[in-house]
């Protein structure tokens, strides 16, 4: 049956003052869940957005009305403030006191609309010794601390661009701004959303503080993350890529039997003394062996197993495919189905 749901946020009404990265995407995502989103833009794109995105179509315009505004203009500051007192919520990424001197600033928008939710998507933050300073994803996500756990010891960190910043901040700009309307449709105040990528970033780090607490990460101590057997990425014959993460009892056990290694205790998981020769051990079997020969044998099964897919092979996979998590556009682009999903209370499966 056709999920015929209205979406969440539907009747809501958000005024976007485009930037580039997590901005517009945490205003994807509100236009994703049902809101009407209007983006004022430049004549010109920013050289950032021409050089990353070039002529291909921006995704992150998705669902959105696109209007070009020269807010520096007596009728570009018109028209957006007249969209401003229509709507319920606004999404800007300019640094700190940008706004402000436009005339655009809460306060200001505040006098028109006090009931507007106003989010401010930056990466430092709205103060802080750092506040004015330029910087980009992988910088915020480096000064968190987070950066470092991407490496093994004695190597140089590495991370993928515009993931775990950018798509974390723009997540919780969309995270503050939907709690913020819930409290403003109930009070008839409105607040501002202070949605700085490094704050939302070491948030989202809290599991890590706790297992960095039990010295099971960041530590002299050998990690199950960077130096365990049973959860790391290994490279096949062909050229592929596997990950194991096999973390509980129940699901090493399982991965040793599918990998024919009957000969290792499994109730030794954590004898950090054997890891090394074990891994070594993994490392040859996995390699003498396709990817494919892999995913045979351990995809689907509690081994907690998945191929390394490239952006391209993603788009097929039988799972992200049943899904319909991705699809091809007509110029071959890949465009990424909305999340969550919602379904009625009482649908039965």
């Amino acid at each position: 049956m056709p999920n015929t749901l209205q979406m969440p946020l539907h009747g809501i009404r958000v005024v976007e003052f485009e930037g580039i990265g997590p901005g517009p995407l945490a205003a994807r995502m509100l236009a994703d869940m049902g809101a009407e989103v209007i983006t004022l833009t430049r004549v010109e794109p920013a050289p950032a957005a021409q050089r990353l995105g070039g002529a291909v179509e921006n995704p992150l315009r998705r669902g959105k009305q696109i209007e070009v505004v020269n807010l520096k203009s007596p009728e570009g500051k018109a028209r957006a403030l007249d969209l401003i007192i229509q709507a319920d919520a606004l999404i800007e990424g300019y640094r700190p006191g940008v706004m402000e001197r436009l005339g655009l600033g809460p306060a200001d928008c505040a006098t028109h609309n006090p009931r507007l939710v106003y989010g401010r998507m930056t990466g430092w933050g709205q103060d802080g010794p750092l506040a004015q300073a330029a910087g980009h994803d992988l910088n915020y996500v480096a000064l968190t601390g987070l950066l470092s756990l991407s490496a093994r010891k004695g190597d140089a960190p590495i991370v993928p661009p515009t993931v775990i910043g950018d798509a974390a901040g723009a997540l919780g700009m969309a995270f503050g701004v939907a709690c913020a309307l819930v409290d403003a449709r109930a009070s008839g105040h409105g607040r501002v959303v202070d949605a700085a990528i490094v704050d939302i970033v070491a948030m989202l780090g809290t599991l890590v503080q706790w297992i960095r607490a039990n010295g099971q990460i960041d530590s002299a101590r050998p990690s199950p993350f960077h130096d365990s057997p049973f959860y790391d990425v290994y490279a096949c014959a062909d050229g592929g890529f596997i990950s194991l993460a096999a973390v509980e009892p129940e699901f090493y056990a399982q991965l040793l039997s599918k990998l024919g290694l009957e000969d290792v205790n499994s109730t030794e998981q954590y004898n950090q003394a054997q890891w090394p020769a074990l891994k070594e051990r993994i490392a040859t079997l996995i390699g003498s062996q396709s990817r494919a020969h892999w995913c045979d044998l351990i995809e689907g099964t509690d081994a907690c197993f998945a191929p390394v897919l490239s952006l391209a092979e993603a788009l097929q996979h039988p799972h992200n495919a049943a899904r319909r998590i991705y699809q091809s556009t007509s110029t071959g682009a890949i465009d990424v189905a909305p999340a969550p999903r919602f379904q009625a209370l009482n649908t039965t499966i």
